[in-house]
């Protein structure tokens, strides 16, 4: 049975002073001697004590006054996951100024729509690439004053420019500083057009933090706490978490290349990670190839069995001796590597950004290491609703945060009020009219249910509902997951919109392509092996275990393997992994058309 409103109850409340500045004040006052971050110098991670980052967020914040920044003046901030991210970040907004994160992916167009609708005046990127690539409209960007680089010792320079600034002046910029004013534009993905300004406040940042910290107290509270960032801070979901960890002296680590991933894991021990769904499927997808060419692939098949068994059967009468007595057997043979693989010490991971999908959801907490689902947009400041360690319900992405509501329209769209909820996209009132109606409620685009304990459990995208020549509605995103939750698979969209039956592209992870092959006798690489019986017959296997979770009329019926992948550097995917679907029908409507020969 489900619901059609839920809140609740409030447990903070923004205050009319302060802002997040003021965390790193308090923190450099009461633990100065607390190591707050650990940064990455030399193949060794060095500790920075919540005094030392106050002295350096107040040095660097200087040089931005010096540098002609004034108070709500935006500063762009193009990098990957670093130190200086963080530094910048929180020097910005003492300055009184305001961040405006680009994907350091971005394209030279992209982010010269970025810095000119934001109208920076200062732009700080990470490589001489990124300089290149604003160098190349400098002469459009009327406003904007410098370009800083940062492997070109441009922190050593603002800090150099502001040594004449007073520590006065400066506090007098910080102090005017108020929740209601703007702390970042955070820029949509574009995958549905040209990307909007989602304008968040210090309020916002304050009341979603003063509540997810509240009821994620397992993970932000424990003294031994820390987190290591892999994901781009400029998604608002590892900038939230940035900004809690900072808050809550939670101690915070920078990991810029994903190719290091495993390595910084292993020497930073995070007792809690965030990620999206990709990289847990990546991890689960890594950990089974690795067994198969070791020899151990029936042995990992019946650890995961095992694992999702106990999972489920935790959420029933619990597990069974038998079932307990095999679980503590492939703890020690399987889940144990599994942990050490993560740091060792990760005791919870939160997954936000898209679905995760039940099992993998319960292979991780029957592992050991649960996964908390939550649900958020950029909007919103992140997270509207999570699953939480003492109640959690896998295939849903639990109840409201504190203070807010929950909403299901007459069409199924999931519609939302909360401290965090943005005021609106930056200089375009009509997409913030289209986006918030008249009674302050938050249009997701999103279809879901509300059960009658208030989880919520997404359904489906409003924009990427196909309907069949037949008319039946077909959510796409559940055939995906289960498709994509395959280890030959990368990709999959499911097509079909007016047409006669469900299809579906799918494309081939290169990594898992080359295990299988090899443990399948054959030798090749995509090409050669496109059309292959056994590689189909692998898909069509995935396939069917899709198709086993809804109706005949939404099931998929024909597939076409892709010779090539989709990633975020061909275009295919945002820097969040999301599928732009509209560049992907018009780049493969062959493909699309001869399923329908």
């Amino acid at each position: 049975m489900s619901v059609r409103e839920f809140s609740a109850p409030p447990t903070y409340t923004v205050p009319a002073t302060g802002n997040l500045t003021d965390d790193i004040v308090a923190n450099s006052r009461r633990f100065g001697g607390k190591v707050v971050v650990s940064r990455r110098q030399g193949g060794e991670w060095r500790d920075v004590t919540a005094r030392q980052f106050l002295v350096e967020v107040q040095a660097t914040a200087k040089g931005l006054l010096a540098a002609g920044v004034a108070a709500g003046d935006r500063v762009a901030l193009i990098s990957k996951t670093r130190y200086e991210w963080t530094l910048l970040d929180y020097a910005i907004w003492y300055a009184g100024a305001i961040t405006v994160p680009v994907y350091e992916t971005s394209s030279t167009e992209q982010i010269a729509w970025i810095l000119t609708d934001s109208v920076a005046v200062l732009a700080v990127a990470e490589t001489a690439d990124h300089v290149a690539k604003i160098d190349v409209s400098r002469d459009e960007l009327t406003e904007l004053r410098d370009v800083v680089c940062l492997d070109d010792g441009g922190i050593d320079r603002l800090v150099a420019a502001g040594l004449h600034i007073s520590d006065d002046e400066l506090e007098a910029r910080r102090a005017a500083v108020t929740p209601e004013s703007v702390a970042t534009l955070i820029y949509t993905s574009g995958t549905t057009g040209r990307p909007k300004g989602c304008t968040l406040t210090h309020g916002n940042f304050m009341f979603e933090l003063g509540v997810a910290t509240q009821v994620l107290d397992e993970l932000f509270d424990s003294e031994a706490a820390s987190t290591l960032l892999f994901l781009p801070l400029a998604h608002v979901f590892a900038r939230i978490i940035q900004v809690g960890a900072v808050k809550h002296r939670v101690r915070l680590g920078h990991s810029a290349d994903i190719t290091n991933l495993l390595d910084d894991l292993g020497s930073f021990h995070p007792t809690f990670i965030l990620a999206v769904p990709r990289v847990f499927e990546k991890v689960f997808n890594t950990a089974s190839q690795r067994a198969v060419a070791d020899g151990r692939g029936k042995i990992f098949d019946a650890a995961i069995k095992t694992a999702i068994t106990y999972s489920q059967a935790r959420d029933h009468s619990g597990p069974g001796p038998l079932l307990k007595a095999r679980h503590a057997l492939f703890d020690r043979l399987v889940y144990a590597k599994l942990s050490l693989a993560l740091g060792g010490k990760a005791q919870y991971a939160v997954s936000g950004g898209a679905p995760l999908g039940e099992r993998l959801a319960h292979f991780f907490r029957g592992v050991g290491l649960p996964v908390l689902e939550g649900y958020g947009l950029t909007e919103t400041t992140a997270a509207l609703t999570v699953n939480l360690p003492a109640t959690q319900r896998i295939g849903t992405v639990g109840r409201p945060l504190p203070g807010t509501s929950v909403r299901v329209a007459a069409d199924g769209e999931l519609l939302f009020q909360g401290g965090q909820v943005f005021r609106g996209y930056w200089h375009d009132e009509v997409a913030t009219a289209d986006a918030i109606d008249d009674d302050g409620w938050f249009r997701t685009g999103d279809l879901g249910e509300i059960d009658d304990d208030g989880f919520v459990r997404i359904t489906g995208r409003k924009k990427e509902i196909l309907v069949t020549a037949g008319g039946k509605n077909v959510a796409p995103t559940v055939l995906e997951d289960c498709v994509r939750a395959h280890s030959l698979v990368s990709q999959c969209m499911v097509v079909g919109d007016g047409r006669p039956f469900v299809g579906a592209l799918v494309t081939i992870d290169d990594e898992a392509l080359a295990a299988w092959g090899e443990a399948n006798g054959k030798s090749g690489g995509l090409t050669s092996l496109l059309r292959d019986p056994d590689l189909t017959a692998a898909v069509q296997r995935a396939v069917d275990d899709a198709n086993a979770a809804v109706s005949r009329a939404e099931a998929i019926r024909k597939f076409a393997i892709l010779p090539v992948d989709w990633t975020e550097e061909t275009g295919e995917l945002t820097p969040t992994l999301k599928l732009k679907r509209a560049l992907v029908m018009r780049r493969f409507h062959a493909e699309v058309e001869s399923l329908y020969v």
